[in-house]
């Protein structure tokens, strides 16, 4: 039992990690409709200059800003500058250009700091707390969970309590009837990236001090297991990122621990494909209306 209770708290605080990087990807694809497969090289890419400022500054949270800033700014020049351009062709060139952009963003990180692991120092404690002889979750822990519960919380009530968020839905379920109704679908849209490029900031933050490093390829295998999360909550749902996330980082744990670490990329393709054979659209899938 202690072996259970180890691997469920770690699967725990590997969830939140997930989760928060989920939440990145359920809110690009709520705003635009589109899968961004360059959420994780976007996300390194503002966390180098996160550690840059707490390197000049020594304040861990003057480096969160300024990540969190970064990713704002460099999802909305991502939007303006390419994806607005690919749109017209369909979700397909967006996947095209965002895989593209995957391969240059890797390779100027590569040649401006080098391919080396940087150390990514964590703002809190990062050994576990022991409750009853179990070692449970860490302040560091902690934190990342409260901060994911934290945006999804902000998310619900941007998307469902104020008329940017309704706009930003208008606009990606149906942009030319929100342009009749005045809705600015483009505005919308750069927002709606520029929030998805900040929350992924806030995201690479959270993961990259629980033992990744910092280098260029250090959210490769981050994003796979995320998208697997929100796509297992429903890829139009903020809680079923959570969820999802949670859920993911305690299957992987188990798997891990009893099955041997081998076993994690076999787990993780049979529970994406098991969850889009059951019921496509996620566990917390909105009902569609029926047409007759």
């Amino acid at each position: 039992m202690e072996r259970f209770w180890f691997l469920t708290f770690d699967g725990l605080a590997a969830g939140a990690v997930y989760a928060a990087f989920a939440l990145a990807l359920v809110l690009i694809w709520r705003a635009a409709r589109v899968v961004n497969f360059a959420q994780g090289a976007m996300a390194v890419a503002t966390v180098y200059v996160g550690y840059a400022v707490v390197s000049a500054t020594g304040s861990y949270w003057l480096g969160l800003a300024a990540a969190i800033l970064s990713g704002l700014a460099l999802g909305a020049l991502v939007e303006r500058v390419l994806m607005r351009f690919a749109g017209p062709g369909g979700p397909l060139n967006q996947v095209i250009v965002a895989l593209g952009l995957v391969l240059v963003i890797q390779a100027v990180l590569g040649m401006v700091f080098g391919n080396d692991y940087r150390p990514a120092p964590a703002p809190f404690d990062t050994d576990a707390l022991t409750i009853g002889g179990v070692a449970a979750l860490s302040p560091y822990d902690l934190w990342v969970l409260g901060a994911a519960l934290t945006v999804v919380a902000l998310l619900a009530l941007l998307f469902t309590r104020t008329p940017v968020g309704l706009r930003m839905r208008a606009a990606a379920f149906a942009p030319e009837v929100s342009r009749l109704l005045g809705v600015s679908v483009g505005r919308m849209l750069t927002l709606g990236w520029a929030l998805a490029a900040g929350v992924g900031a806030l995201a690479g933050m959270l993961v990259v001090p629980t033992g990744l490093g910092l280098h260029s390829h250090a959210m490769d295998l981050v994003f796979v297991v995320a998208f697997t999360a929100a796509v297992v909550g429903g890829l139009d749902s903020p809680v079923g990122a959570v969820v999802g996330g949670l859920l993911v980082g305690l299957i992987l744990s188990y798997v891990t621990g009893y099955l041997g670490p081998d076993t994690t990329p076999l787990a993780v393709l049979v529970l994406l494909l098991s969850v889009l054979l059951v019921r496509p659209g996620g566990l917390f899938s909105a009902a569609r209306a029926r047409h007759v």
